[in-house]
């Protein structure tokens, strides 16, 4: 009998993670010939959300919690919960009900009985997202595919079933800065995916603002892409050529610039220009240094507080 482990990141859930559990227990039981677990991963969760679920796994023993000593991030909590699950088949899913229970049942027969390595969710529509982190969401997917030639489409989330190969492929990549969905797309492995509906959380509010939207869009494009890497090269040709082409204006044309008032102010403006390129090159290359700084420094992905 195959076993799934249900692997579920939680951060301030207490007015849905009843709900959710509910839902999802109900989803997964009736599905046959398996058995299941729940992995609660307490993100250092500030309200009523630890107490809810040391309550949800005294009542059920195929619930297992384990509390953070503070908040690592979901790419920690994800992390800590493949490597304590032990089901045959892992699924990652959000507490907040956003990810459909009912899609478990399509996504363990297409991970256990038609080949696919995972089946994992891909939402259509944004409702409730808001047009500007819409926008701002597809621009991200299309400029992150672009730079890394993987397969990180808008609308692929964390949401998938995975067979305990591909778990363990995950696992073996420990870097302590993790970008999980490109992790997915970097190890491979048959991939089915099955669209569902946008919808707007259960309860409570996101934990996901714009800024560390555009924070987690950075980390994800300097883990799997070296392209920015690329810009100090591209624009010192770009004003070597420019340099040229006015030195050659100058020497055989007229004086370029005059000592009046309107030009000096032009030129002022025109260095400090190139002056802020430079320093956002230094900034781009100490963001890799910085990166490079974390992982060499080995530190844990997470530290667990408190387990059932």
């Amino acid at each position: 009998m195959n076993k799934i482990s249900i692997i579920v990141p939680c951060y301030n859930e207490e007015e849905s993670l009843s709900q959710f559990y509910l839902e999802t227990k109900k989803s997964v039981s009736s599905i046959s010939g398996v058995t299941y677990e729940f992995l609660f991963i307490d993100d250092g969760s500030k309200d009523h959300t630890l107490d809810i679920l040391r309550l949800i796994c005294h009542k059920d023993q195929n619930c297992r919690y384990f509390s953070f000593s503070r908040n690592f991030g979901k790419e920690a909590a994800m992390y800590a919960g493949l490597k304590h699950a032990n089901g045959d088949f892992c699924v990652i899913m959000d507490a907040d009900l956003q990810h459909p229970p009912k899609l478990l049942s399509d996504m363990y027969d297409a991970v256990s009985k038609e080949g696919y390595d995972c089946c994992a969710g891909k939402r259509i529509g944004r409702e409730g997202d808001g047009v500007v982190r819409s926008f701002l969401s597809h621009g991200f997917y299309s400029v992150i595919q672009k730079l890394t030639h993987m397969n990180m489409s808008d609308g692929a989330g964390d949401f998938r079933m995975m067979n305990r190969t591909m778990a363990d492929a995950i696992l073996q990549m420990q870097e302590y800065n993790r970008y999980t969905k490109g992790i997915f797309s970097f190890v491979g492995f048959e991939t089915k995916w099955i669209e569902f509906e946008n919808v707007e959380r259960a309860a409570g509010q996101t934990k996901w603002n714009l800024k560390s939207l555009f924070a987690y869009a950075f980390d994800g494009i300097l883990s799997f892409s070296t392209a920015p890497l690329k810009l100090p090269g591209i624009l010192g040709a770009l004003l070597f050529f420019i340099a040229c082409i006015l030195g050659i204006w100058g020497l055989t044309g007229p004086l370029f610039f005059h000592q009046t008032a309107d030009n000096v102010v032009f030129v002022l403006a025109v260095v400090i220009l190139l002056s802020s390129l430079q320093m956002m090159m230094v900034f781009i290359l100490g963001e890799y240094l910085s990166k490079d700084y974390l992982e060499n420094k080995k530190r844990p992905i997470y530290i667990i507080r408190e387990s059932n």
